[in-house]
């Protein structure tokens, strides 16, 4: 193996006052990140471009070389949750989220409180598939925690806005509180027909959920329903990616897996643990010990049969979303203390060189993603020079500014 890259979801962020005014990356011990940084170099990169706030599909579909493209994350959801698809067929990410109510229309929360569990989510799923009524074929599967996705079998336009308001304002992601139609962006009947049957199964799964026992129940206990979908991405074409055939990747999310199979990666994955109990952090780190474990099994059986690695690991941006930086911090030091202590024995006497950034950054105090550039690091085994790796220091390093399609170039890791 020649390289592995690393993508730490949402790692990067900004000064915060809970921790002396340092990010969660600077205020962490991270001697064996330190390690790597002390015998490599740093810059810092903008996932895209600048001034454009990424969304994770956005930002992987350009760090591997790829164009920017419109409507890629629900076919590649999709195809990592092992939904079957045809050309035409409309696939679309979705969150169980809590409304107060349909006519008003006012999000209380987007992700219905991160206390659904799976067991809830799975049967939810089941009614509304059995329940919802329209004229066409639907497929509606949850995925992990609250996230799902759903599928449209036929031929349908993707030329439709999301159901849920979102902006961008200098740099910054606003959410608007709001739920609204999906509505045709373009005259075609194919569009409007999209739409109108879209818009149909939002209100009837509204109904159906509203009332569950599933829903009374946690309203009863003081919890968040989850009375909603929100849908977003829609796609209907398969995304056409560059192929990377003598890569593995370490990934477990639906997206990545199949962002991954869609660029000709080997994925290696495992079953994400099931959320039984209504911490969803204890959940977290359940799944974040199993992710660093399992990518540190991986590399050690499979470095001689691949060139390179692509490991993606997801806790880090859930604090930012949620405004936690103490435990962004705790994260940030759990990896550093497992996979990165693993990194720091394993690369050296292998040769292997060894790129830590992100995909975007996710500042604990906006609870969304930002414009702001991601720290990078590359060991490649050069003469020690003490450094930290944190965003300020990145700004500082040798590598300087660079942008995510040109990411491999810069680091050395050809296809």
């Amino acid at each position: 193996m020649k390289g592995i890259l690393v993508i730490l979801d949402g790692l990067g962020d900004l000064p915060n006052k809970q921790l002396g005014d340092k990010t969660p990356l600077e205020a962490a011990e991270t001697p064996n990140l330190n390690f790597l940084a002390n015998r490599g170099e740093m810059g810092y990169m903008y996932p895209v471009k600048p001034g454009f706030i990424p969304s994770s599909d956005e930002a992987i579909v350009s760090l591997f070389g790829n164009e920017q493209l419109s409507s890629t994350r629900g076919q590649l959801e999709a195809n990592g949750a092992d939904l079957k698809l045809t050309r035409g067929d409309l696939a679309l990410r979705t969150n169980f989220a809590t409304i107060d109510n349909i006519k008003n229309g006012n999000i209380i929360d987007r992700r219905a409180g991160r206390t659904l569990t799976t067991y809830e989510a799975e049967i939810l799923s089941k009614e509304l598939n059995k329940k919802i009524n329209l004229p066409i074929p639907f497929e509606f599967i949850s995925t992990i925690q609250h996230r799902g996705v759903l599928v449209f079998k036929g031929g349908f336009s993707d030329s439709i806005s999301d159901n849920d308001v979102s902006n961008y304002k200098q740099g910054r992601f606003f959410n608007e509180n709001k739920v609204t139609l999906c509505k045709p962006l373009n005259e075609s009947e194919n569009a409007q027909y999209t739409a109108n049957v879209v818009n149909e199964f939002i209100a009837q799964a509204y109904e159906i959920l509203n009332n569950h026992s599933i829903n009374q129940e946690r309203k009863r206990k003081g919890l968040m329903p989850a009375n909603y979908i929100l849908l977003r991405n829609p796609g209907i074409e398969i995304p056409k990616l560059k192929f990377y055939r003598n890569w593995l990747s370490i990934v477990y999310m639906p997206l990545e897996i199949g962002f991954s199979r869609l660029s000709g990666m080997k994925p290696f994955t495992f079953q994400y643990p099931p959320l039984k109990k209504l911490d969803v952090y204890e959940n977290l780190y359940e799944g974040l010990k199993m992710a660093c474990n399992f990518s540190i099994k991986t590399i050690e059986k499979q470095h001689k049969n691949f060139d390179y690695a692509y490991i993606h690991i997801k806790e880090t941006d859930m604090p930012g979303h949620d405004n936690k930086p103490f435990e962004k911090k705790q994260m940030i030091e759990f990896i550093d203390q497992t996979l990165f202590k693993f990194l720091r024995k394993f690369a050296p006497p292998h040769e292997i060189k060894v790129c830590i950034t992100a995909d975007h950054s996710t500042p604990c105090y906006l609870k969304a993603h930002s414009d702001d550039p991601v720290p990078l690091l590359l060991y490649n085994n050069s003469i020690p020079k003490e450094k930290k790796f944190c965003e300020k220091n990145a700004i500082k390093g040798s590598l300087g500014k660079i942008y995510g399609n040109d990411l491999l170039k810069v680091i050395g890791f050809n296809k």
